[in-house]
Parts: C-alpha cells; structure tokens; sequence
C-alpha cells in the first residue's frame, strides 16, 4: 500500500496498526498519495485578496484557520517565484500553519518561538502579530540559527530578536515575562515520513525525544507569565512523545490546564486512551483538548498541538527593559547622509545602535539581553565602513513598502532582467531620473522590494546577496 521510496519501518506499521486499529487502511492509503505544497502569504506586505490577483499558480485555501495559507497544484514551483526572493509569501506544510493559528500571538505581546528554526512557525507569529510587540526567535544550532536569521530577514520582520542561546540561559535573562511561548520540539518525525523518510527512527529514538522534550517544557515553564499561554508542538504520532510528556507535565504543574483549542476542520482530538495506566483520569480527561493531525483525515502531514495556560494573570509584570548605546556621532552621519538621499520613510535614531559595525533599528522597548547570545538585534539597516560610507542591507531593501525607497528599479515577475538580477548579473540600465552616475537603487518586483542595485557608469551594480543568487 505504500510508495516503495516511502516504506516506513515494520516496526512502526505495526506500532500504527495496533493504536489506530480499522483506521489504519486509510492511514496507510494516505502514503501513496503526495505530500501538499502549502505557501503563507505575508501579510505584513500584501493583502490575501491581492496576492491571489498576481500569483499565476494554482491555489487552495487551506481552511478558515489560515485566510493566508493555500495549498499549490502539483506541478508548480513556487520556490523559483520571484515572490518568494521577495519574502511575499513562505512555503510552509499546511499541517504547520496549524500551530501558529492555534498560538494566535496578539499585536502587542511578547512572544518566543523557543526552537524556531528555519523559520516558517516564527515569520507566521510574526505576521499574526503585525510585527508589532517583541518576538524573541531561538534557535541553538548555529547554522539553523543563520538560516532562521534569513528567513525572518526575507519576511522583513522588525520586532524580533533572533537569538543563538540555550534554553536555561532564557531563563536566566528573561524570567516568566512571555505571553506565549511555543516549543516546536524535536521529535521523530514519524509524521513528516511521507515528505522525508524515516532514515533514523526507531524506539529508541523516540524514547530519547520524549526525555528530551520533557526537558524542554521544564525549562521552558519559568518563561511563562501568570495567565500565559505554553504551547507544545510535535509532527509526529508517537504518545510517548505527545499525550505522555503533556500527562507528566501537567501532573508536575497543576498551575496549568490544557486549554480547548479553537476549531479546526479534519483534526482529531488527543488520545486518553493511549495514556499509561499510572496517569490519573483527572490529567488523562483533559488530553482530548490537545489536537491530532491525520494525513488521512487533514490535508496535510502528521502534527500534535496542546495549548497550556498557566493561572492568574500577568499584572504587576516587570519585564527587563534595556539601555542599549546610541550610535557616535560619525555613525548618525553617516546613516543620516544614506537616508535623507534615498529613503522616503524616517526611522527614530532613538532605537538604533551599533553592534560590530553594523546598525540596527531596535524593537521599542528592547528587553536587556545579558548574557544571550543575539544573531540579530531587529532590523538591521546596514554596515558603516570606512570614510563614513553607509551600505544598505539586504534586510532593509526587504522591509520597505511602496514609496518609502527614493530610487527604484520595478520589474515584472517574468521580466528574463529581474531572473537575470537574482542570478547575481549587472544590469544595463537606465540612471534613476534626477540623480548622477551613482546611485543606490532599490530593485524591486511588482513593487515589492528584492534587493539593492548600485548604479555606476550605465550600469546597475548587483547587490543580491551572493548565498541567495539563483543558479
């Protein structure tokens, strides 16, 4: 019944078939059927309504859950979509659009997404916040971590900080202030066996996941604020390491309850009855709040959600607001010459700083990070050099909007000069009106910023990120 290219292990079938019983057919069947492309618009840029307009694929909503998120026809491409080098939209598994509409962060909050790469669950708070409030992205491991910082990078997020730290190092600085944590914990992935295989599992890598998740929660619990919202997410259908880490969690922390999610069309509730016989029927009866995803009940892959919500409230909250140094003289000057010539848009210089040469917009009411180890400190506008130069980034030519780029360079999405642009080539092209022979110029497409373009003698200078050139 399965693709021979997707044949999970014996060992898991028969796990499978013993927990779903005259389910487990149309479990089965759902493998030989192919994984979903699921794309998120961006909202922090365009509307749903306009976006659809101008994409010329093949879209599905994904359910009322998600008014941003659709799934692709089968043949498209969209990760070659001149749209998506411009951040317009993130492709994202319609299963994990799930979760971040189940933590639903508001404008306003602070929020950490605490294993947050690559990025798809953390650019999704973002947008659900309005980039509005502090998002405190998290990853560990290096490369990821990069990876991540890219992501949000093309999202053109501002209220985050993007942190390389471990979990116990969050506590230390931050204490119990976040209105919503999420743990996208590692898991086994015996959900995403469908998209990517099952090379590593086995027993006991799920009895070493669920050990290692019920760490996570432990530490992450002193991150919580009274009345806050824990948010604990897997894609995989181990109990081990679903119902049983929530059941021992919440018999350690009676402070919490497992709150009734919203509804979601094709989910099923969390399984009691796969729970061991030494979890009281008080904690066991609350796990039908937590919500399974079915690949033959959803259109999507495997996830498990439960939303946690500790007592009280959070009045009387001191959060760790930081002094952060303004830039020196020469640096405002610096930023102050590239502004005033080609932005159309005024920053407060009263949340910048610099760190390493590098000048970044800091979220309003930026927290003190300690001993954090920060990969970015909001946006970043660009590097100060020698001679008071001021280079633009990459990260800010993605987070303006219409207008606000003095000088732009617009191409169609089909344009063969824009694929030529993203494939890191000059340009021979016209001199923005009104200036000399240099200029830096904002490239863009359909309106939506892609890049930085310096014009020197004729020509457009590429300033697309090398590691992001297509081939």
């Amino acid at each position: 019944m399965f693709e021979s290219n997707q044949q999970p292990p014996k060992p898991f079938l028969q796990k499978m078939k013993r927990l779903l019983g005259a389910e487990f057919d149309a479990f089965a069947e759902s493998y030989t059927k192919p994984a979903h492309i699921g794309l998120r618009v961006n909202t922090l840029k365009v509307r749903v309504s306009d976006f659809i307009s101008k994409l010329p694929f093949s879209l599905t909503p994904v359910g009322a859950y998600e008014p941003a998120g659709f799934i692709v026809g089968e043949w498209e491409r969209p990760g070659r979509h001149p749209y998506h080098a411009a951040g317009v939209y993130y492709l994202q598994e319609p299963a994990a659009m799930v979760v971040g509409a189940l933590v639903s962060p508001q404008p306003g909050e602070w929020v950490l997404d605490l294993a947050a790469a690559p990025g798809g669950k953390a650019t999704h708070l973002c947008s659900r916040m309005g980039d509005v409030g502090l998002l405190v992205a998290n990853e560990v491991q290096g490369q990821r971590a990069r990876i991540l910082a890219q992501n949000l990078e093309r999202w053109g997020a501002q209220q985050v900080l993007i942190s390389q730290s471990l979990p116990d190092i969050m506590v230390r600085v931050f204490g119990g202030v976040f209105d919503r944590v999420l743990i996208d914990a590692p898991c086994s992935g015996e959900g995403m066996f469908r998209r990517q295989g099952a090379f590593e599992w086995g027993e006991e890598m799920v009895a070493a996941c669920a050990r290692r998740q019920a760490e996570i929660l432990e530490t992450a619990v002193s991150l919580v604020r009274p009345g806050g919202l824990l948010a604990y997410a897997t894609c995989t259908f181990s109990p081990e390491e679903n119902e049983w880490v929530i059941a021992r969690f919440l018999q350690a922390h009676p402070d919490f309850v497992l709150v009734p999610p919203p509804q979601i069309p094709g989910a099923a509730p969390g399984r009691p009855d796969w729970l061991p016989p030494d979890i009281p029927a008080r904690i066991g009866e609350q796990l039908v709040h937590a919500v399974r995803l079915w690949p033959h009940r959803f259109s999507g892959e495997g996830h498990f959600v439960a939303l946690l919500q500790r007592e009280g409230t959070g009045e009387g909250i001191k959060r760790p607001f930081g002094h952060w140094p303004s830039p020196g003289r020469t640096e405002r000057e610096s930023w102050r010459a590239f502004a005033e010539e080609y932005l159309r848009v005024s920053l407060p210089e009263a949340q910048m700083t610099v760190v390493n040469n590098r000048l970044y917009l800091l979220p309003p009411h930026a927290p003190a990070t300690g001993s954090l180890r920060l990969v970015r400190y909001g946006l970043l506008l660009g590097e100060l050099r020698r001679g008071g130069h001021f280079r633009p980034s990459h990260h800010l030519a993605l987070s303006l909007r219409p207008g606000e780029a003095a000088y732009t360079l617009d191409f169609a999405a089909d344009d063969p000069l824009l694929a030529a642009y993203l494939r890191g080539e000059q340009l021979a092209v016209t001199r923005p009106s009104g200036r000399g022979a240099k200029a830096w110029v904002l490239v863009t497409v359909d309106g939506f910023g892609i890049g930085w373009g310096k014009m020197a003698n004729g020509r457009l200078q590429n300033h697309y990120p090398r590691g992001l050139r297509w081939p």
